[in-house]
């Protein structure tokens, strides 16, 4: 794990508190970040620190005097690969310090180091496991069908018929994107309900609603490029060549298998024009979080402009494709 999120809420803000924060250093953490004890639901329910330490009034001096203070640390435990190794690594490093500064108690753990994970109480990885698969797959189906579709069509000759027809070349495009995107996204919720929630028994937190308007915007996203891929390849084949690739990195790096905290700064930018890595973080937010539209607004605004500019580009690519038809 690296580049974690830290938060703070010292109400102590003594030589130990200080110490014990400027302990967390990079790589495996980023900076600590102080905030307010009334901040700590929020900024939990938005994603925004995985981890978040509080240091409770009179912690240095209770510890001096062997009243044993205890340190809370809440962790995001839907990001499964860093909360059970980032919490370890907290609480040896708040041991240590409390240790090195006073090295004259008698107890052995003159402080007590306890964690709540939040969202996964018993960080069971099926939960976070089950609900990644069927967003993958989601991804994985939408692009391929969609391009594939019309890849069918010009290899068997039907998209001529399609040029005699009464119909423009994007009402052509949303056919093929709500024709496969419907089936796509009833599929999603069956799985949603029936495997993840009733089998698996993985509660989810969240408006179902609002899930699948988030569904349903991130469809038209990855059928675009669906169809945007399908516009610049000859055969199917070369369509499969060029998907590949495009589904791995997709998958592997929208967050939903490495966190996006552990990835160079520079590939965390790359990825945000990948409609993959906003759908991930919003899938978490409203299924395990419980997030409202409050919260989720920018990255559903987020997935509404890629698809735009994916639609606008395949769009050209496909009127030029009929103009060459003809």
């Amino acid at each position: 794990m690296e580049n974690a999120a830290v938060a703070v809420v010292d109400e102590d803000q003594s030589a130990l508190s200080r110490q014990v924060r400027a302990a967390i250093l990079k790589p495996f953490f980023k900076e600590p970040v102080l905030i307010g004890a009334n901040e700590i639901d929020r900024v939990m329910d938005t994603g925004r620190f995985v981890f978040v330490i509080e240091i409770p009034p009179k912690f240095e001096q209770d510890a001096i005097s062997g009243q044993h203070p205890t340190i809370q640390i809440d962790v995001d435990a839907t990001a499964m690969s860093q909360a059970g190794n980032g919490a370890s690594y907290l609480q040896n490093i708040i041991l240590q310090e409390v240790s090195t500064a006073l090295p004259g108690t008698t107890q052995a753990l003159p402080i007590a180091v306890v964690m709540r994970a939040k969202f996964n109480p018993n960080l069971k990885s099926a939960w976070f496991t089950a609900v990644m698969q069927v967003i993958n797959n989601i991804t994985m189906l939408a692009v391929i069908l969609s391009g594939a579709a019309l890849i069918r069509e010009r290899e068997h000759g039907t998209i001529e018929h399609l040029l005699v027809m009464p119909v423009t070349p994007i009402e052509i495009m949303l056919a093929k994107i709500w024709a496969n995107g419907l089936v796509i996204v009833v599929a999603a919720i069956l799985s949603l309900l029936v495997v993840v929630e009733y089998i698996l028994a993985v509660p989810v937190q969240g408006s179902l609603a609002l899930f699948i308007l988030a569904t349903v915007t991130y469809q038209f996203s990855v059928t675009a490029l669906g169809i945007l891929i399908a516009t610049v390849s000859t055969s199917m084949a070369q369509f499969g060549l060029i998907v590949m690739p495009i589904l791995i990195v997709m998958n592997l790096l929208s967050g939903s298998t490495t966190p996006l905290e552990s990835m160079p700064t520079w590939l965390q930018n790359v990825m945000q024009v990948s409609p993959s890595t906003h759908f991930v973080a919003l899938s978490q937010a409203i299924l395990y979080r419980g997030a409202g539209l409050s919260i989720i607004w920018p990255q559903l605004l987020a997935l509404l402009a890629i698809g735009a500019a994916f639609f606008a580009l395949a769009a050209l690519r496909f009127r030029k494709a009929l103009l060459g038809a003809q």
